[in-house]
């Protein structure tokens, strides 16, 4: 699959689009809600994780319907 980089958001972008103040909330979200979209790109362990722009949209977008 080609992604383009500028779709491509880190957990601070996650964070604003979701409406929690900080990054280190996406985690818990992770945690916590099953259907939260997985980063489409996973460094491993402590390191750097994206997500697709659309799929967090959707997301949130589906929990608020």
């Amino acid at each position: 699959m080609l992604v383009d980089t500028n779709d491509l958001i880190d957990s601070a972008g996650v964070a604003e689009i979701i409406g929690v103040s900080n990054s280190e909330s996406v985690s818990t979200y992770r945690r916590r809600y099953v259907a939260c979209p997985a980063p489409a790109v996973d460094m491993d362990a402590g390191r750097c994780l994206l997500w697709l722009r659309a799929e967090v949209d959707g997301w949130v977008a589906s929990r608020r319907a």
